[in-house]
């Protein structure tokens, strides 16, 4: 059993906009809803074109054809169920007007509108590297509104999802462990995560990364929610973990370039400080991810749960 709860779900997982499976399967209803849809565009920096108040400026589909273009994505539909507003994007190879990337804006967006985002980046992602068959290497084009591939023969490829633990290893009572990768600026600090390997486990995989990153052995490996991480089309999984802060700590895969134990208290003052990451804060003694990462939900989580 989990020994904390998230205070609300992960940023990117609060979403509640119809997905509309049955629509993007019938081309009739997709383009009878083409006229008045709306659309966000998306360049390959991943960024997006907002408002002063950095709300998505979402576009009419004038300039874009009286049909959806043919790498367009649907999204879903917002609004009234079965007739409300249809959602789409498009890649594009530069927003020129005001834009944010996600990791820096979308903490400024409506739940619906940050799930709408994060589901056009994993799409548009996932068309740029998937153009050809996995088969027979033959070219695939975009059917279902995006949702799908399809090669001449009829083959159908569907959107990838890569799937990654993330986990919020601590000692049972007031210490947490955080890692630091070296392209990180000093005091730049975060849980430890990685991605799943062929036949292995959630919990599985929990253990193995600590151990590969951190050279320490973790137990009670328990899920506490997930998260998309359009970066480019990942599936963060949240876990809590316990471990020994007594065992000395191995950085065996490089992929850290350091690593501690923080009191619990340590921990709450730089949430209360707003101590994150990009924040100018020089003599902040730690820095953490941002609000749009799952990573800040299992931190938060953790520190501001009663202690036992």
């Amino acid at each position: 059993m989990a020994t904390f709860e998230f205070s609300e779900p992960p940023l990117l997982a609060r979403a509640e906009f119809d997905r509309a499976d049955q629509v993007r399967k019938d081309p009739d209803s997709l383009a009878a809803g083409w006229s008045g849809a709306q659309v966000l565009t998306v360049d390959r920096n991943g960024r997006f074109p907002v408002r002063e108040d950095g709300s998505i400026a979402w576009s009419g589909v004038s300039g874009f054809g009286s049909m959806p273009p043919s790498d367009a994505v649907f999204l879903g539909v917002t609004g009234t169920t079965g007739a409300g507003t249809h959602r789409w994007a498009v890649p594009v190879d530069e927003v020129t007007a005001r834009s944010v990337d996600a990791r820096s804006g979308a903490h400024l967006l409506p739940n619906d509108d940050a799930g709408l985002l994060a589901t056009a980046m994993g799409l548009i992602n996932w068309h740029r590297s998937a153009k050809y068959s996995p088969v027979d290497g033959s070219p695939t084009e975009p059917a279902q509104g995006g949702w799908v591939r399809r090669n001449a023969s009829g083959r159908d490829e569907f959107p990838r999802t890569d799937p990654a633990v993330i986990m919020v290893v601590h000692d049972g009572a007031d210490q947490v462990l955080l890692g630091r990768q070296s392209v990180w600026p000093d005091r730049w600090f975060s849980t430890l995560a990685g991605f799943v390997e062929p036949g292995e486990s959630l919990e599985q995989c929990v253990q193995r990364e600590v151990a590969e990153e951190a050279g320490i052995r973790v137990s009670s490996p328990n899920y506490l929610g997930s998260q998309p991480w359009p970066f480019p089309r990942s599936l963060m999984l949240g876990f809590e973990a316990i471990a020994d802060p007594a065992e000395p700590l191995v950085f065996h895969d490089g992929e850290l370039a350091d690593a501690r134990w923080f009191h619990r208290d340590e921990v709450r003052a730089a949430l209360d400080r707003s101590d994150d990451w990009g924040t100018e804060n020089p003599d902040a003694p730690l820095r953490l991810p941002g609000a749009i990462s799952i990573a800040r939900s299992l931190i938060d989580g953790w520190a501001r749960a009663p202690i036992a």
